[in-house]
């Protein structure tokens, strides 16, 4: 039996959080996906996170990665926005 697919957990800060409304989301997505396809998905459901792309930080089962780092079943990833704010 082939499996084609992968599921992963996919966690959420700031901005991401925000506009998902929760912390964590799964995915579904064909085998061989890189890192970069999770925000090809998120960008068609909520188009106003193209910008935040470029300046996220990204992390695979803690470990920071590319964008075309290969996703495995399994996986979690962390994606990371800058965050300001706190006391001064």
């Amino acid at each position: 039996m082939t499996v084609n697919h992968i599921t992963i957990t996919v966690k959420l800060f700031a901005i991401y959080q925000e506009v998902y409304g929760q912390e964590e989301i799964n995915l579904d997505l064909p085998q061989n996906s890189k890192v970069e396809d999770i925000f090809k998905i998120m960008i068609i459901q909520y188009p106003q996170l193209v910008s935040w792309q470029s300046v996220t930080k990204l992390a695979v089962n803690l470990d920071f990665v590319s964008s075309d780092f290969m996703l495995s079943n399994g996986d979690e990833v962390a994606l990371i926005p800058p965050v300001s704010g706190g006391k001064s």
